[in-house]
């Protein structure tokens, strides 16, 4: 649906680059996915999402949409393509004098759709986001999450194709970013629309993403399915992000094996192996001393995960056996050396 190549994004003054935000981007987001665009402050995040509706323009490569350029859209052709994308803002940009029911239907009034017509849209989206019984309220009358539920029923009121959702849930609270996240996985499987959101934390990609692109510096250096990146990080940016998410500390991992003096593994589980007693079972089997030295268990999106870190106490042929006996049963191993 969505391909970037070689995009990057310069920004200048007089003339002159000043900041290259985003630096040989190539990424591709298939029709009816929720894909997640991940770094710290100034990595470029925000300025990848704005060139999906040409807010900004890329400096050079090229912008598809489902597999036309889009880069060098003007006029009436970029504003259909905007009433293809709808956007949710981090700050919820609602009119503070508008009732939720006006700010919801202020973008098909925008389009001359008839004073019924809208209306009618966005009760349905507001019972969609749950919140039929605050049609009349202003936004000050009304809760962050609140909020931000009108600011996705307002996104939703085109009927667009995809969804780009701006640090979406940072300004809200743990249990309110939950629900929020919770709407947004019913929106895409409900609705079938594709949705991309940025955040800094990896517990938001953890939640509902399918995808996702890490972005350091306005460089692309990780990207894949989310269960692949969460248990197999390549890049020193992933792994600390991780890091600060799980508390499993992947730069330590190397200090385990020199202090340990025994053969040290990393172990990654998913789907139903997460919940079987693997390590108990090698230990009885085998009859080696397994130490579990760190671990963390969790769930991605709907896919059970965990990994451990463990040492085997044993000869060179035990060592062997433990390594056939993991891969046996499904789990996948790392040997980590000093």
């Amino acid at each position: 649906m969505i391909r970037l190549e070689h995009i990057y994004k310069r920004f200048e003054t007089r003339g002159r680059p000043v900041h290259t935000a985003l630096s040989d981007v190539n990424l591709g987001i298939e029709r009816g996915a929720i894909y997640g665009i991940i770094g710290r402050s100034g990595a470029g995040k925000s300025t990848l999402i704005r060139l999906l509706n040409l807010l900004e323009r890329p400096s050079s490569g090229k912008v598809y949409f489902n597999d036309e350029d889009i880069s060098a859209f003007r006029g009436a052709q970029l504003r259909q393509l905007r009433h293809r994308i709808g956007m949710v803002f981090q700050h919820f940009n609602l009119l503070s004098s508008r009732t939720v029911l006006d700010n919801v239907c202020l973008p098909l009034r925008l389009l001359g759709v008839s004073k019924q017509d809208r209306e009618a849209r966005a009760l349905e989206l507001l019972e969609i986001v749950g919140l039929t019984e605050h049609t009349h309220k202003y936004p000050a009358q009304l809760s962050g999450g609140q909020k931000q539920r009108v600011g996705i029923a307002r996104a939703l009121a085109n009927n667009p194709e995809l969804l780009l959702c701006d640090e979406a849930t940072s300004a809200l609270d743990p249990e309110t970013t939950q629900a929020i996240l919770a709407l947004l996985k019913d929106i895409n499987q409900r609705l079938g629309i594709t949705i991309v959101l940025i955040t800094h934390s990896m517990d938001v990609i953890r939640s509902v993403c399918d995808r996702v692109a890490v972005l350091d510096q306005g460089h692309l250096v990780e990207e894949g399915e989310v269960i692949d990146v969460f248990l197999h990080p390549q890049h020193q940016t992933t792994q600390s992000l991780l890091q600060e998410s799980s508390g499993v500390d992947a730069q330590a991992w190397k200090r385990l094996v020199k202090d340990s003096g025994v053969q040290v593994l990393r172990l990654s589980y998913r789907g139903e192996s997460t919940s079987q007693p693997i390590i108990s079972h090698l230990s009885r089997e085998l009859g080696v001393q397994v130490s579990i030295l760190q671990g963390t268990v969790g769930q991605l999106k709907d896919t059970a995960y965990g990994q451990l870190v463990v040492s085997i106490d044993g000869d060179a042929a035990q060592q062997a056996q433990v390594t056939q006996f993991l891969a046996a049963n499904h789990v996948t191993y790392e040997v980590l050396e000093a």
